[in-house]
């Protein structure tokens, strides 16, 4: 019975951090498609063509204007690098996406604190610039080179370089900009479905001693030095494994920090949401696997020292948090009727209206989908099933026992 209970709490564990994102991974691919279909290369190096402040500055603006949630930032990303936007500028972009973000302020006020809100902006324009130096100092052009040749199949069906903005809203347009966005859930929804599933298990079944053991020091008041840098290194390899993203990973860093993780750790896990599994997986199918991995060890080091310098300078300023009567982000009831679910909704109908855009346009054409699967795709598609029986099960499981 223990185990049957643990299942239907993984499983809607899993659907609630789910519907926490949902709006804002259909408003990130919205985004995308429409950069995709609209901006000409020309533009975007006009405004992103430059490794200056400018362009980093642009770029910043970008992501924070546009409050992706990580996978969908990481279609606009390569959009905007596709299209012309410098390599720096691309990265400034994501990074803002991802962390300068209000619903996403909204939601570590809720699970974590005030101090972590204010970490995680500041965090986030400490990401930008030592990224920045990062790219300056490692000068990775080969890679750049390569990663503009690389795109996928479905990239170069039906490409265009740039619309004006007055044709925005007519039916041609949107015809192309809902081809763009089934395109992007076709590529990246497996992930999705396998990282919300694990998320949702690790929640539920993994016990607490195991994070008091993988995190040394945790749980004492005043951690050393080598001890806080340990947990800082082990928070974004753990995020590896958790296959969440940026809304979906700020209650399991609750947990982290509900375990005594130091504030060095968890800002370090809330920053690995651009290195876990499923992104180093999409950035492959992007850029190709040498520049996926750059980016990869680019971002570990970048958000290691980011956070550690959030926590000593917080420590002299005595600003970090202080842990008291703390409670598991799992009992939260993430399906009130609050600004969320009027969100998901809403973006619910705009999504509904461009797959049947898609579709109409779709019944029109005869398309060849026959390819041969490589082995991570028929891994991937027993994960997905998998993982559909998983929370499927565990929903059935939990109407059965109440």
């Amino acid at each position: 019975m223990e185990l049957l209970e643990k299942w239907s709490e993984a499983s809607i564990t899993s659907l609630s951090f789910f519907w926490m994102a949902l709006w804002a991974f259909i408003f990130g691919y919205i985004l995308s498609s429409i950069i995709q279909v609209m901006v000409s290369r020309k533009e975007m190096r006009d405004l992103m063509g430059g490794d200056d402040l400018r362009s980093i500055s642009t770029g910043t603006l970008f992501g924070f204007i546009s409050s992706s949630c990580s996978f969908a930032a990481l279609s606009t990303t390569r959009a905007l690098f596709q299209k012309g936007a410098t390599f720096a500028a691309s990265m400034a972009y994501m990074l803002a996406s991802t962390n300068l973000v209000i619903e996403l302020g909204f939601v570590i006020a809720i699970f974590l604190g005030w101090q972590f809100v204010i970490g995680e902006y500041i965090g986030a324009v400490l990401l930008i610039l030592i990224a920045w130096l990062f790219i300056y100092l490692t000068n990775p052009e080969s890679l750049i080179k390569q990663a503009r040749e690389n795109k996928p199949d479905e990239m170069n069906a039906n490409e265009s370089d740039g619309y004006k903005w007055s044709r925005l809203f007519s039916k041609e347009i949107w015809q192309k900009i809902s081809q763009k966005y089934v395109m992007e859930w076709q590529m990246v929804w497996k992930d999705v479905l396998i990282g919300f599933t694990v998320a949702g298990i690790i929640s539920a079944f993994v016990p607490d001693a195991f994070f008091k053991w993988l995190f040394i020091g945790a749980g004492t008041e005043n951690p050393d030095f080598w001890s806080v840098l340990q947990q800082t290194l082990v928070g974004p390899i753990a995020a590896f494994f958790t296959f969440i993203g940026s809304m979906g990973n700020i209650p399991l860093a609750a947990v982290l920090y509900g375990q005594g993780v130091a504030f060095a750790g968890v800002m370090a896990f809330i920053f690995s949401d651009m290195v876990v599994l499923p992104v180093l997986r999409i950035n492959a199918k992007y850029y190709g696997w040498k520049m996926a991995l750059f980016i990869l060890m680019m971002l570990f080091t970048c958000l290691v020292i980011t956070s550690l310098l959030l926590h000593y300078g917080f420590q002299v300023f005595d600003l970090l948090p202080n842990l008291q009567n703390w409670s598991s982000p799992a009992e939260q009831d993430h399906f009130k009727l609050n600004y969320n679910f009027f969100l998901n909704i809403g973006f619910l109908l705009i999504s509904a209206y461009l797959f049947l855009t898609w579709r109409n346009a779709q019944s029109s054409h005869h398309h060849d989908h026959n390819k041969t699967m490589s082995w991570t795709d028929i891994v991937m598609n027993s994960l997905t099933i998998l993982s559909g029986v998983w929370l499927a099960g565990g929903v059935l499981v939990k109407l059965v026992l109440n």
